[in-house]
């Protein structure tokens, strides 16, 4: 049943890699190293949870070192975090992740897979983890993956053995790698993956510990390592000027989105592996003795290995090309195999270096990034051969899957051009996220198509096959189609080739808060994925609300152009809430998605269609003050929040922090880990305290107490904690009820947290001085109750606040309390109340 992983390599080696990338060009040291890599047969797995939590030295080292083929098997797409980059958060934000970890295994040299696993956040035990999750899901995804990468070593990144003491991700990938070892093997388990893949039993599974897991360097250096094997992963490879630490910092600077920028090191870096399961190498430098890593291993592969070891060893730097016939003798031989998993693997990697040694490039170019279904779409092809050896453009196999015959020779570097068309005509075929398509749960995406599950990201639907005829054999290339511009400043820019809806609408905000009964004007876009569309546009709407007019015209002339129509939305008088819809009809088809464009310069341009919907808020919130000053952070959309409930919210540089400028604002707020990102707030600090003790609000919101930039959080003694409550249904108590923060200008009550999402809070302060006055207490279960989520001291005539609170996370989601509790902070001091005080009933 080996048959049946074919699609999985060829998706993930061929296509996956290289949509809307530029095509690589290696140079001979690349080649030569590619066939030293075709030389090595086994395989190394790394097992973690999140973008960022894999050891980039260790992969690198397996990858570039080791020659081993090495994997990173992510559990999720990092969704639940934050975006130092831009406002995406939760599915966009796995989308950017996603990309990152692509990026940084384009450099050391690493494969990428995932399960449907969904970051929804901070998680204290494995218990809720695989809860939420759904275990025998992400089990299944995860028996899923080793069965079709084969590798002989597994490597965890955490220890399945301590639940409780780190993340609950963490630890639920390692306890879901140790299960799934014993059950790879077992044809009773997840039997319905054998019509896709086979069974397979990793040789040894190892827990990748260091110093730190153990508490102290003291304790390490005195613990028994009988089971532990080390490998200094410093080496230097001098073909590339780079240690491998080096090249695993240019990889792990890839999560830009989390700011994990890395300096690389230089000279001995020692890796530790502990032996879980398996047996123990009785080499322990060799993290594959007794596994023959040869050609030998696999039936016919003894001839294949001798012409290859020839290949290396007389391999020509000045002119690769030399060594074309061999290759081609090797490649030949290697579809004869019957082990269809390295026949696939193998097959993918000669035709690489056949196509390198050549200098052979071959390319098919859209005249547009975006299309429709039924557009005819028009091709340029290109392909050079800039070596000596003779061979043609025999076929192509275009796009729509026409056999087009050419018997074109193609003489040392004499470029062809061609012009192709093709139309698609699939309906469903429509470019977006696979795992996005259907809608999932808290802990788990939906993912119909049990093919794609664990890819990286969504297969090209169009590419176009070369067929090249090299005199003793054909061989084919498949390029995914591209689309490709120049701009003035970066040159060369590549755009993956994509089908889009001919219609697309979105409401800008994402949340709308109405603060009193008025109605709003709320604008609609339309996108045209065609010319002369024409068609009409409604709103489905709660039936509390009314919306006018009931629909309206839409007619757009060109392709990518948009037109906007304002509806007018009337809240009913009293508190509620629900989500409007835009819902476009072209002829006899409706569209309800959004076209949302990803573009940064350091990952692939991306199209993501999600269902478009905002959620309508009607509050019964008062609020004092008008003019908001806000010091941005690591990201988020507080600012906008606060402007739908009527503040004029205006973002202050560091540098324009001064007396005379923070004079006008009513309240200042500091942005989610401004003091863990902004070094110049360090200098700034005294003149906010100072703002503060005019009479000023200071609200800060959470940071980490790692890495912080300023020397001082607080006018008053503050000291930030790991603290945080994960469950956002967990019991809010009241530890100063008659406070003004939970009386003025809204009374709140414990119904203002309810429908919070993801958590309550994180990072909570555990230490403060006297001057303040906790406001909240709240525990996670079985834990103890945690009372640093919302601090307030009196500073001179002002207020400073403190809050570990998500509001970030709330306002997004629409949470009323949270925009009531928040109003409160801003209002304090504003009344006519003494707020020395508490207020009395």
């Amino acid at each position: 049943m080996q048959k049946h992983i074919v699609f999985f390599i060829v998706s993930l080696l061929g296509l996956s890699s290289i949509i809307a990338q530029q095509p690589k060009k290696p140079n001979a040291s690349e080649i030569y190293e590619s066939i030293q890599k075709l030389n090595f047969l086994g395989s190394v797995l790394y097992v973690a949870a999140h973008p960022d939590d894999e050891n980039t030295r260790l992969i690198s080292y397996m990858a570039n070192h080791v020659k081993a083929r090495t994997a990173y098997l992510s559990l999720t797409r990092g969704d639940g975090g934050q975006n130092l980059v831009g406002p995406e958060i939760r599915e966009l934000l796995g989308v950017i992740r996603t990309q990152e970890l692509l990026a940084a295994r384009r450099i050391d040299g690493g494969e990428q897979r995932f399960t449907r696993a969904n970051d929804f956040g901070y998680s204290k035990h494995p218990d809720e983890t695989l809860a939420i999750w759904n275990k025998k899901e992400v089990l299944s995804d995860v028996v899923m993956a080793i069965r079709q990468f084969k590798p002989d070593v597994i490597i965890n990144r955490f220890d399945h053995r301590s639940p409780g003491s780190t993340h609950g991700h963490h630890t639920s990938s390692a306890m879901l790698s140790v299960e799934a070892f014993d059950l790879v093997n077992d044809e009773t388990a997840f039997a319905n993956q054998l019509a896709q893949t086979d069974l397979w039993q990793p040789k040894r599974l190892f827990f990748n510990t260091s110093w730190w897991f153990y508490g102290s360097r003291e304790k390490f250096e005195k613990a028994d390592k009988s089971r532990l094997l080390n490998f200094d992963v410093g080496t230097y490879f001098s073909s590339s000027g780079l240690s491998n630490n080096e090249i695993a910092s240019l990889s792990r600077s890839q999560h830009k989105s989390q700011g994990f920028g890395s300096t690389g090191t230089r000279g001995e870096q020692i890796e530790y592996i502990e032996l879980i399961k398996g047996d123990l190498p009785k080499d322990k430098s060799n993290i594959f003795d007794g596994i023959d890593t040869s050609w030998n291993r696999i039936k016919g592969g003894k001839a294949i290995g001798s012409i290859l070891e020839g290949v290396q060893a007389d391999f020509d730097f000045r002119n690769p090309s030399a060594c074309i016939p061999e290759l081609l003798k090797a490649y030949a031989l290697i579809q004869n195999l019957s082990d269809t998993h390295w026949k696939t693997i193998k097959s993918e990697e000669i035709k690489g270096i056949i196509a390198s040694c050549a200098g052979l490039y071959l390319e098919a170019v859209a005249d547009t990034n975006h299309s429709t279904v039924k557009d005819q779409i028009r091709l340029k092809i290109e392909a050079i051969n800039r070596s000596d050896f003779k061979m043609s453009l025999a076929s192509m196999t275009s796009a729509d899957n026409i056999v087009i015959d050419k018997g074109i020779l193609l003489d040392r570097n004499i470029k062809i051009n061609l012009e192709e068309s093709f139309t698609p005509l699939d309906k469903d075929v429509v470019t977006t996220p696979y795992w996005l398509i259907e809608k999932g749960t808290l802990g788990m995406y939906s993912v119909e198509n049990s093919k794609l599950i664990g890819e990286p990201e969504t297969p090209s639907a169009f590419n176009v096959t070369f067929n090249i005829d090299f005199g003793t054999i054909t061989i084919p290339y498949t390029k995914a189609i591209v689309y490709k511009t120049n701009d003035p400043v970066k040159g060369e820019v590549y755009k993956p080739f994509e089908i889009i809806p001919e219609a697309s609408a979105k409401i800008a905000e994402k949340v709308i808060i109405f603060e009193n009964d008025k109605q709003k004007e709320i604008p609609v876009t339309i996108k045209a994925g065609r010319d002369n569309l024409e068609g009409f546009l409604e709103i489905s709407h709660p039936k509390d609300w009314n919306i006018y007019p009931k629909r309206q015209k839409v007619s757009i002339t060109n392709k990518g152009q948009e037109q906007v129509l304002v509806f007018t939305v009337i809240p009913p008088k009293n508190q509620s809430e629900g989500f409007i819809s835009p819902k476009v009809t072209i002829g006899n088809n409706t569209y309800d998605n959004e076209l949302i464009e990803i573009d940064y310069d350091h990952i692939p341009f991306q199209t993501v269609l999600l269902p478009s919907e905002s959620k309508i808020v009607r509050l019964n919130i008062q609020k004092r003050g008008e003019n908001i000053g806000y010091i941005e952070g690591a990201g988020d959309v507080v600012p906008e929040s606060l402007e739908q409930i009527g503040y004029n919210v205006v973002t202050i540089n560091p540098e324009d922090i001064t007396p005379e400028n923070l004079s006008r604002f009513d309240a200042i707020v500091i942005g989610i880990r401004a003091y863990n990102t902004v070094e110049s707030l360090n200098f700034k600090q005294q003149a906010l305290f100072d703002y503060v003790a005019e009479g000023g609000n200071m609200i800060v919101q959470y940071n980490t107490r790692h890495r912080l930039k300023v020397d001082k959080l607080a006018p008053y003694e503050l000291k930030l904690s790991r603290d945080r409550v994960t469950d956002e249904f967990a019991e809010v108590s009241f530890l100063s009820p008659n406070h003004e923060l939970l009386n003025a200008p809204n009374k709140i009550t414990k119904e203002d947290f309810a429908g919070w999402t993801q958590e309550r809070g994180l990072y909570f302060p555990s230490e403060w001085g006297s001057e303040f006055t906790p406001i909240l207490s709240m525990h996670d279960k079985g834990e103890t109750p945690k009372t640093g989520s919302l601090l307030v001291a009196k500073h001179g005539k002002g207020h400073y606040i403190y809050t570990g609170l998500s509001f970030f996370r709330e306002f997004p989601a629409g949470v009323a309390g949270a925009y009531r509790l928040f109003a409160n902070m801003l209002s304090i001091g504003k009344d006519n109340i003494n707020t020395t005080q508490e207020i009395k009933n």
